[in-house]
């Protein structure tokens, strides 16, 4: 069986008798278990085939895919690994939930299930969602999809190659800092971070509460659209949530685009010395091309870009710490086999179960402690915090005069395994693209425009104003069937 790209080829299949749910996810199990990428941590074989069967039967009784009732009919699916799903391990890429089987699923879960997708398995990241490369995971690094040794991005790096490389047809994966875009930025596919509070966070392992954002990752912003439509809205379980906002993805694509009226800001900040001189010209491509349809793009400034970075990594590390703090061994975490708490002082008891956590896991915990301290959160995080405020002010003033935000992913392509693991500051500088939407809670999203010398993918970074998700979507997706 060819590799398949897209949900409508898919269905197209199901519907021209080419092949059921069942066998495509038989063929699709077989690539998992095939592959070297070290994409799943988790294989659900069982209740792939279970849900392959059931939309094999219901394809047999209706002739055609319920394409209206159920988007995502039989489609192959994986999730990233701090979804929680219900009687499948989930276990954050980290030795310290190693063996956790949550007795409930995330709302994404519920919702990408109900609207018909197979669910493979979860998939591989850094340790809870701590990395720029997914080479923090416990359980191995994942390998880029087309240039083995050479990083996918991170956290959501085995989301990323796993949809690349033809082991799902679509994933979900969560975005605090740029981890939805930074993989699908090196491994050349679509990821796509909503407006905070556009999609349910209830169930998302949480890294940093005001910050996370589920999103998918696929092989084309339609598809993308096609899962946004699925799993946004409203969740009576998320009081972040947006209430009583709706929108359509899929059929906002349908819409003319009245390219004079289009107008692209283009920030200084983002076109530094520093930018691969690769990723600067495919940018300058992006930028040519959306003029020559009729779109201005003006230039524009974001002042508190260079704190950006320096900003997330006191917000970030800090709502870490707390979050953090509930894997003790007692309410949530593996506990050493014989280690009882009531054994000698509960100092070491905690120690010798936070052992488990990975040493950027650590670091980072420890980092947002020191912040919170007494005596020292005044200084830093309500610092960071004022700051934080003063990004989100830069893109209010930028859209007043623009429409979207254009710019580059990251710095550079791909980068080798284990090149930047030793320098921290270096590997978080990854992020200095995609960090300041997180902060402001912008939607922004990554579509591939282009590839280096060496053929590893790069991504163009687009951002909008607050809800203005589908015409993100829909600016994205005509860049992406340009000709």
């Amino acid at each position: 069986m060819k590799k398949i790209q897209s949900i409508a080829e898919v269905h197209d299949g199901f519907d021209n008798k080419a092949f059921t749910p069942l066998e495509l996810a038989q063929e699709y199990l077989g690539r998992i278990h095939a592959s070297q990428l070290n994409a799943f941590l988790t294989v659900s074989e069982e209740k792939a085939i279970f849900q392959a069967k059931k939309a094999t039967a219901e394809l047999m009784k209706w002739g055609r895919v319920p394409r209206e009732a159920q988007p995502l009919f039989g489609i192959p699916f994986g999730l990233k690994d701090n979804l929680v799903t219900q009687g499948l391990r989930t276990t954050c890429g980290s030795r310290i939930l190693e063996n956790y089987v949550p007795p409930y699923s995330a709302t994404v879960v519920e919702r990408v299930e109900k609207a018909g997708a197979v669910i493979l398995g979860k998939l591989n990241m850094d340790e809870f969602a701590m990395g720029s490369s997914n080479e923090n995971s416990a359980f191995g690094p994942v390998q880029h999809p087309t240039h083995p040794g050479y990083v996918p991005g991170g956290s959501s790096g085995g989301s990323a190659s796993a949809v690349a490389a033809g082991l799902c047809v679509a994933a979900l994966g969560s975005d605090t800092g740029g981890s939805i875009r930074l993989p699908a930025s090196f491994c050349g596919v679509t990821g796509v971070k909503p407006t905070y509070g556009r999609v349910s966070r209830y169930g998302l392992v949480a890294f940093a509460s005001s910050l996370d954002q589920i999103g998918p990752l696929t092989n084309s912003v339609r598809d993308s659209a096609t899962v946004l439509d699925v799993i946004s809205g409203a969740d009576p379980m998320d009081s972040t949530s947006i209430q009583g906002v709706s929108e359509k993805y899929v059929a906002g694509l349908s819409a003319p685009m009245d390219w004079s009226k289009v107008r692209i800001g283009i920030p200084k900040e983002y076109f530094v010395s520093g930018v691969q001189a690769e990723v600067a010209a495919s940018m300058q491509d992006a930028i040519k091309w959306f003029e020559k349809q009729g779109a201005q793009c003006v230039s524009v400034t974001l002042p508190h870009t260079s704190y950006a970075v320096s900003v997330y990594y006191v917000v970030a590390v800090s709502e870490a710490s707390s979050n953090l703090a509930r894997f003790d061994g007692v309410r949530f975490g593996v506990r050493p086999e014989g280690l009882s708490s009531s054994q000698g002082d509960l100092l070491s008891f905690y120690k010798q179960v936070r052992t488990r956590f990975g040493d950027e896991v650590k670091r980072r915990i420890l980092l947002g402690t020191f912040a919170l301290s007494s005596g020292y959160s005044d200084q830093y995080y309500q610092k960071a915090c004022q700051v934080r405020r003063l990004i989100q002010q830069d893109f209010t003033a930028a859209f007043e005069k623009v429409d979207f935000i254009l710019g580059p992913v990251a710095p550079t392509t791909a980068f080798k395994l284990g090149e930047k693991s030793q320098d921290p500051l270096q590997m978080y500088l990854n992020d200095i693209f995609t960090i300041p939407a997180n902060l402001a809670g912008l939607p922004a999203l990554s579509v591939p425009c282009g590839k280096d010398s060496a053929g590893l993918p790069i991504g163009l970074h687009l951002a909008g104003r607050l809800y203005s998700d589908s015409e993100l979507i829909r600016i994205a997706d005509a860049f992406e069937r340009r000709a």
